[in-house]
């Protein structure tokens, strides 16, 4: 299946992708429903009063990921992609002192979110580890509508049918270059003589045009990097309880006052590497807008990795960040397809893991490597994220997963660096390490994905 560069780089919100968007998606899928009418229950009356009960990982570390106030944002109306901060707060508000909802275009409905919205600890729902279920009653109290959904990981959202019978996509064969593994990339750019930025191109321009593909490139970069100087200027303590200060800027600070001191080791390019990425999940955990790259727990890699090329890497120019976006698109849509980008499905390595192949592979492009060279690219970068957990204390998308960031950017630049000296032959294919960490993720013990029931979330005192 083909996935869109727009599909792995989305406008969306912190602190997750998969607990705050996704449900928020959700929320709003269901609204549809709702003003469609075509799946109501017979002999129920009108609906009266919303409802939503969270599952698996969503109850678990729902609350340090704000999916409560995401599903109530998204009963409201409110989008991931047009959120705006202030007014939901004034809603928010209002729901809580009222326990009343108005959702557009349906009639107002009761909702009270400390007895409407259940945290379900229990088993998680077959389909997946994100799962909740929405429901509308009737003033008596009878079911009018219900709908089970899963939260996969980047803010996509299916349902429950959805995910037990997809449906057949025309998608693949619609493009001119339709590959789902590494494998077919590096023989249709064999044959082809395309790069794989050329080809990813090729495959967009067919669903979006060259015009929309060339200004969606172009805003996914300026969120991206506005989100990057935010977070360089950002101060304070960051919410959730755990009292952790931002950094980036005093990092940031010190590094800008030793350039051209001759002060600095030359390890220090590392620190600028990781302050980017560092920036960019400060922001995300503050809840302000982040673009998925894949996830929003995993946002700050490639962001991180493509200013480190601009800034500070001789030649590199503007004019190369749409094949940088491309690259990476393709090898995260290799990922997600036939592995999984849920930290709640396969651990941190399917987050920032991912984040930092598709960041080896986008700075390997932009650098002249070939697609053979990209792809060993991606699979260093994989590889040596392979098992690694996702563990958040106390549920926020804070410790380990900021530091995290900096440090998957530093092995993402590394990777590229250390492909980009061979001549892309390698023993270990990226389709062999994707499939390595699917499987790597299903024998993961649950509580090393995103549950915060082990690791680090259980063995750091008064968190």
């Amino acid at each position: 299946m083909f996935l869109s560069v727009f599909d792995i780089f989305k406008l969306g919100i912190g602190p997750s992708s998969s607990h705050t968007m996704g449900p928020m998606v959700a929320a709003g899928r269901f609204l549809d429903l709702l003003r469609n009418g075509a799946d109501r229950i017979p002999g129920a009356g009108e609906a009266a009063r919303l409802g939503a009960r969270l599952h698996g990982s969503l109850a678990f570390t729902g609350k340090g990921h704000a999916t409560d106030r995401a599903v109530i944002l998204g009963l409201a109306g409110f989008e991931p992609e047009s959120f705006d901060a202030l007014r939901a707060a004034t809603v928010l508000s209002r729901i809580r002192e009222t326990g009343r909802i108005a959702p557009p275009g349906l009639p107002e409905m009761d909702f009270d979110p400390e007895a409407d919205l259940v945290f379900d600890y229990g088993p998680a729902l077959p389909g997946h580890a994100n799962g909740l279920v929405i429901s509308a009653r009737d003033a008596a109290g009878n079911l009018y509508l219900e709908e089970t959904y899963y939260s996969v990981g980047g803010g996509f959202v299916l349902t429950a049918r959805e995910l037990e019978a997809p449906a057949a996509s025309t998608e693949a064969a619609a493009v001119p270059f339709p590959f789902g593994s590494c494998a077919e990339m590096l023989e249709l750019a064999t044959a082809s003589g395309r790069s794989i930025a050329e080809m990813q191109r090729a495959n967009e321009v067919v669903h979006h045009g060259p015009e929309a593909l060339d200004s969606g490139l172009a805003r996914i970069w300026e969120a991206m990097a506005a989100c990057i100087d935010r977070g360089l200027a950002g101060e304070g303590i960051l919410p959730g309880g755990l009292k952790m200060r931002r950094r980036a800027r005093a990092i940031h600070e010190r590094l800008m006052a030793e350039r051209g001191r001759n002060l600095a080791a030359p390890h220090t390019v590392n620190d600028w590497i990781a302050v980017y990425a560092i920036a960019v999940n400060e922001e995300n955990a503050e809840g302000t807008q982040v673009v998925t790259a894949p996830t929003n727990g995993a946002s700050g890699v490639v962001p991180g990795v493509l200013r480190y090329w601009l800034d500070h890497v001789p030649g590199a120019s503007p004019a190369g960040i749409p094949d940088f976006l491309l690259t990476a698109a393709a090898i995260g849509g290799l990922i997600k397809s036939n592995a999984s980008i849920s930290g709640a499905e396969v651990g941190c390595q399917g987050e920032v893991g991912s984040a930092a192949a598709m960041a080896a592979a986008g700075l390997a492009a932009v650098l002249g490597g070939t697609p053979s060279q990209i792809e060993n690219a991606a699979e260093i970068a994989l590889e040596h994220h392979l098992g690694m957990t996702c563990d958040p204390i106390a549920g926020l998308v804070q410790a380990p997963c900021i530091e995290r960031n900096g440090l998957g950017a530093i092995k993402a630049v590394s990777a590229a660096s250390l492909a980009l000296r061979g001549d892309g032959f390698h023993l270990v294919s990226l389709d062999a390490c994707i499939e390595t960490m699917r499987q790597t993720g299903r024998d993961m013990h649950e509580k090393y994905k995103e549950t915060s029931l082990g690791g680090l979330a259980v063995n750091v005192p008064d968190c």
